[in-house]
């Protein structure tokens, strides 16, 4: 993991979002190995020296751009899990929650999906053990449901990548889909056409629409600022 030199928990709040999301945006326009440090410094509005405050080198970027997103994934998830105790409303709360973190930082996911073949093994290995994570509370909820006589006995992990894939989809293919329905009516759509073939009284309990989104506080990776003509100096802690 990179050992950042500012210590600072409040620089490193206002910092760290916008550069990342300055290098999610050209990492996604120009694509990994086209983008500069510069390209990145210059959309942020900071100086280059700024940013190697805060990471190791370009890979080091992209790797901050790709967690990003999969420890939102992690916290939504997490967000639509609490209090919710039946089987069926736990799997459908996941699925949704998976579905529209990925609507709301669809670069970053497109991103993850087109450069993450450039990222070092140890990153890598670290991104995978965390998606696993979300893999394993899916299949959790799909085994309650299972269990609790909801779902007929189906394939769990087959089930459980249907439901990943679906989410992904969104992201991959929001620009035909988003023409004609919102992200709430393709859950909705969605999950309809996933439950239905497993639960044991089909359309018994399937709610006619997907369950509402809670609040959530604001996006930690903001659009980037436009770039200004110099930076403040940061103080670097010794």
């Amino acid at each position: 993991m990179n050992k950042r030199r500012v210590e600072d928990p409040e620089l490193v709040k206002k910092r760290r979002p916008q550069i990342i999301g300055a290098a999610i945006e050209q990492f996604g326009r120009r694509g990994f190995h086209a983008t500069t440090i510069r390209d990145i410094a210059e959309h942020a509005g900071v100086s280059i020296g700024m940013i190697y405050q805060y990471v190791q080198d370009k890979e080091d970027l992209l790797y901050l751009s790709v967690m990003e997103v999969v420890e939102h994934y992690i916290r939504e998830i997490g967000r639509a899990l609490d209090g919710v105790e039946d089987p069926l409303q736990r799997f459908i709360a996941i699925v949704s929650a998976l579905a529209r973190v990925i609507d709301q930082h669809r670069a970053a996911a497109v991103l993850g999906y087109r450069e993450s073949k450039s990222l070092s093994r140890k990153h890598m290995t670290y991104v995978m053990r965390r998606e696993r994570e979300i893999g394993d509370m899916i299949s959790q909820c799909i085994r309650d449901c299972i269990r609790s006589g909801v779902f007929r006995k189906v394939d769990t992990e087959m089930l459980k990548y249907q439901c990943i894939i679906f989410a992904h989809n969104w992201a991959l293919n929001s620009w035909r889909f988003s023409r004609r329905i919102s992200v709430d009516t393709y859950i909705a759509k969605g999950l309809d056409l996933i439950l239905n073939p497993v639960l044991v009284e089909p359309k018994a309990s399937l709610p006619l629409k997907a369950p509402a989104r809670r609040r959530r506080p604001p996006s930690s990776v903001p659009a980037a600022p436009k770039p200004r003509n110099c930076a403040r100096r940061e103080t670097i802690a010794t």
